[in-house]
């Protein structure tokens, strides 16, 4: 990609998340991702923004990209857009500032109050933009704690169908599971002990970080909420908060029968996403490859062995620094707008 202004700064703006991305001379330099639980409050939006300044401290320009918008905070997407934009103007006061919108590109912020509807939740259209131009065609995944973007590249562009999130979710665009943030019922509703299907409690009770946690496939600087019932994030405890969907006491089965039950639900998650790949990819060349980014990316490459395509990581498809290529990619809407503002 061609080096633009020497550096920028990019944002991605959720609702349970910051993420942030410095890129120097159009090269991911470090990136990080934030706790933000927006539905609790803005304030947790600033403190994020305040620890992550040594991220943007001295950026020629920043960049945002946004999905908050959505938080139940806001009585609608557009009052989100306007109130997170008021928040940008609020934060950072001075510099170089702009909005990415999707189909209508990188806009001011006065620019981005009239386009909420192409500002809202554009995150996963950057990402995939920038998957174009390095991958060409591709099928572009990024599962993060929350939701799983599906989308198909080709001729160094989006090919997408939807484009709200209410559009995506018809064309399996947009599969609303995550990798940590789910809660346990919302992906199967029973489970397989000693040879009988349980129904589950529809309870919080567990979350899929909890099943990740079981099976080792989690990375502890992910899961950055706290758990179900408060306690601590050990597996054991994670053992403990998933029996209780069933009914059960840790005693009550061995760890053999608890992982087993951890994988039902690790599996029931990826067949809802492997559901949504195949709409997507119905005309995708048989050699393409799937690129996978997000901090669920290892559940990504299991789906493409799966579905006997290649897997390439985002970290390794972008320019980036070794030592933050995995942070990277976990955080990569904020740095996909990051690289995309500075080819500007």
């Amino acid at each position: 990609m061609p080096k633009g202004k020497s550096i920028v700064a990019g944002f991605d703006i959720g609702g349970a998340h910051l993420k942030v991305a410095r890129a120097e001379a159009g090269r991911i330099v470090a990136a990080r991702i934030f706790a933000t639980p927006i539905w609790q409050g803005l304030d947790s939006l600033a403190a994020a923004i305040g620890e992550a300044m040594p991220l943007y401290a001295g950026a020629d320009t920043l960049a945002f990209t946004m999905t908050g918008e959505l938080s139940d905070i806001f009585p609608s997407r557009d009052e989100g857009v306007a109130a997170l934009l008021e928040e940008i103007t609020r934060r950072f006061p001075s510099g170089d500032k702009l909005v990415y919108a999707g189909r209508s590109g990188f806009v001011g912020v006065g620019q981005g109050a009239r386009l909420s509807a192409d500002v809202a939740s554009a995150n996963w259209h950057a990402t995939a933009s920038l998957v174009g131009k390095l991958a060409g065609e591709a099928l572009f995944m990024d599962m993060g704690s929350t939701t799983t973007d599906i989308l198909r590249t080709r001729d160094g562009k989006v090919a997408n169908e939807g484009y709200t999130d209410a559009g995506r979710l018809l064309t399996g665009e947009l599969v609303y599971t995550g990798f940590s943030r789910t809660f346990v019922f919302g992906v199967a509703s029973a489970a397989p002990v000693r040879g009988r299907m349980t129904p589950l409690m529809n309870e919080y009770f567990a979350s899929m970080a909890d099943v990740h946690r079981i099976l080792g496939m989690l990375d502890e600087k992910d899961d950055k909420h706290p758990s179900a019932d408060g306690k601590e994030k050990t597996v054991a405890g994670s053992i403990a908060r998933m029996a209780r969907m069933i009914g059960r006491d840790t005693a009550d089965l061995s760890l053999p029968e608890w992982m087993e039950i951890a994988r039902w639900f690790s599996e029931q998650q990826l067949r809802k996403i492997h559901d949504g790949a195949l709409l997507v990819a119905t005309t995708l060349d048989p050699e393409a490859p799937i690129v996978g980014a997000g901090t669920g990316r290892k559940q990504i490459a299991r789906l493409a062995n799966r579905m006997e395509r290649r897997f390439v990581d985002f970290a390794d498809l972008i320019p980036a620094d070794d030592g933050v290529r995995g942070e990277a990619s976990s955080a990569a809407p904020a740095a996909a707008v990051a690289l995309l503002a500075a080819a500007r």
